[in-house]
């Protein structure tokens, strides 16, 4: 389906002004004269989630191919309101430099789960190319409450035990937002709204933490790189449980906070998470005219 706003369109939508008139002076973000022969573009592909799907994986393993410029952070320009009415020239001016043999990839997880990413990213650039990466839907809410549960922890917040908050009064508490995170068909259904599925390119996160190379190779190919990335950047970490980089003579590991141990959940619990689930992932596996290897 066609966007609803015209591209062109969205660089005065809500300033009410041209590119050229706007102001772009954004001194914090330059601490050092850029390469010569690079600039700032609006990304060429963009991770849209999901969260705790393994984006900052992927993201990091992708910028392992030369032809790849990643953005550092998340920039949450297409889900948060007070950014997105910033402007795209604010938006662009936080992408790295690049050099115009290279593709600019943002990733912000917020995008696959907010109800204006969509039609925002499709007015700003139709064909653009979307990467989702997901896992069994079941373990990425385990996987949401962890992260949730840390970072209380070392904020010196109460935490809950996770039982809790997935069910309410017997039933399944279909309000806990790491649930909603988790209905895949629903989100999908909007973004189908907008862009057609050629252009959704779908990681298993569940095998990229296993076997990586596979994973990126297709991605290689969705964005029509060169294939670059090669076995020989992926070791396994037998301390911490999952693979790291090796590229440009470095060895590099995601951050601690990446890859901790999931809390065991009882096991009545698991099985009313895992039936509810079911019946959206079969409507998603429909949507996406592909199958994973979801419990």
């Amino acid at each position: 389906m066609a966007c609803f706003l015209a591209s062109t369109f969205l660089l005065v939508l809500h300033t009410g002004v041209s590119l050229n008139s706007m102001d772009v002076t954004n001194n914090e973000h330059v601490t050092s004269p850029p390469p010569p022969g690079t600039s700032k573009r609006a990304p060429h592909s963009i991770i849209i989630g999901v969260r705790k799907g393994g984006t900052r994986a992927l993201l990091e393993m992708l910028d392992i191919h030369p032809e790849v410029s990643a953005a550092a952070t998340e920039v949450h320009f297409f889900d948060w309101d007070e950014n997105y009415s910033k402007g795209l020239e604010w938006y662009r001016e936080l992408m790295p430099y690049s050099y115009p043999y290279q593709i600019t990839v943002e990733k912000t997880p917020g995008y696959f789960t907010s109800a204006l990413a969509p039609e925002r990213i499709c007015a700003m650039n139709s064909s653009i190319k979307l990467l989702l990466i997901l896992r069994d839907p079941a373990e990425r809410v385990i996987s949401d409450y962890t992260q949730v549960y840390f970072n209380r922890l070392e904020n010196h917040k109460p935490v809950q035990a996770i039982e809790n908050l997935l069910v309410r009064n017997g039933a399944l508490n279909m309000r806990y937002k790491a649930i909603q995170r988790s209905l895949y068909d629903i989100h999908m259904r909007n973004w189908l709204l907008h862009f057609p599925l050629e252009q959704i390119h779908i990681v298993d996160g569940d095998l990229l933490i296993h076997d990586p190379l596979p994973e990126l190779q297709k991605v290689e190919h969705f964005l029509n790189l060169p294939p670059r990335i090669v076995s020989s950047n992926f070791y396994f970490n037998q301390t911490k449980g999952f693979y790291c980089i090796r590229s440009d003579g470095r060895e590099r590991c995601l951050h601690e906070s990446k890859g901790r141990p999931h809390p065991a959940v009882n096991s009545t619990v698991l099985q009313q998470l895992r039936s509810y689930l079911q019946e959206h992932n079969r409507t998603f596996f429909r949507l996406v005219k592909r199958t994973f290897n979801w419990q």
